[in-house]
């Protein structure tokens, strides 16, 4: 799949009510074309995986819209949600999120087994996408058999063997040191190109934002690009 435009438009969410109520997004919005890299960096509590579960239809926002492409997000029903994260929308997560007993290729190959991918057909897609992430040779490895930043190129060729229109990555570096944090970064920018794929990281480490086509800041809820 080519990439997807992203449109977000005066998105709101609140936590809670009253004096307590947390006011996580406040009239955000924002285009990212297909191909483009966008970093939304910001402190700890700011937003930014708020908006980032808004967008990828893990949360509802109580006011604005979110379109993939042709799709609107935030008019759709649990059902079209699950599916839009199955096919459309691909998640890499901070913490990895690997099944511990599962070999990379058996990880890689969850969302095809869901989608019911005939096997030769995964087969090949989750060769493919090992490749991609260069680690072609570690098929067989368990998570416990990998480093932590292999672990996370395994959750990469995960959110990436669906062909995803759009590439949500929430702290992907967060737990890897700055070195092995830079290439995967590096890698998620190579192949956002190659694929022409629209993706939209967080981050709030400086050093990680040089590989960015646009950095916007996330500040208490609202949106702001950098001059």
């Amino acid at each position: 799949m080519s990439g997807e435009p992203l449109r977000v438009r005066e998105v709101h969410r609140t936590f809670g009510s009253g004096g307590t109520a947390v006011h996580a997004l406040r009239g955000v919005s924002i285009d990212v074309a297909p191909g483009e890299l966008v970093a939304l960096r910001g402190r700890s509590g700011s937003g930014k995986t708020s908006l980032l579960n808004v967008i990828g239809g893990l949360d509802r926002p109580d006011a604005g819209t979110v379109h993939v492409g042709d799709l609107e997000v935030t008019t759709m029903t649990d059902a079209d949600l699950l599916a839009l994260r199955r096919g459309p929308v691909s998640y890499v997560f901070q913490s990895f999120g690997l099944v511990p007993v599962l070999s990379a290729r058996e990880n890689v190959g969850v969302p095809l087994r869901l989608r019911s991918v005939e096997p030769a057909e995964r087969e090949r897609r989750v060769a493919e996408a090992l490749e991609h992430v260069g680690l072609g040779g570690h098929a067989e490895h368990r998570p416990d058999e990998l480093s932590g930043g292999q672990q996370q190129r395994v959750g990469l060729a995960r959110a990436l063997v669906a062909e995803p229109g759009l590439l949500l990555a929430d702290e992907p570096t967060g737990q890897l040191d700055s070195e092995t944090g830079r290439d995967i970064m590096r890698l998620i920018a190579r192949l956002a190109k190659e694929r022409t794929m629209t993706t939209l990281v967080t981050t709030h480490d400086p050093a990680l934002l040089a590989v960015a086509d646009r950095v916007v800041e996330i500040a208490d809820g609202h949106l702001v690009e950098p001059d």
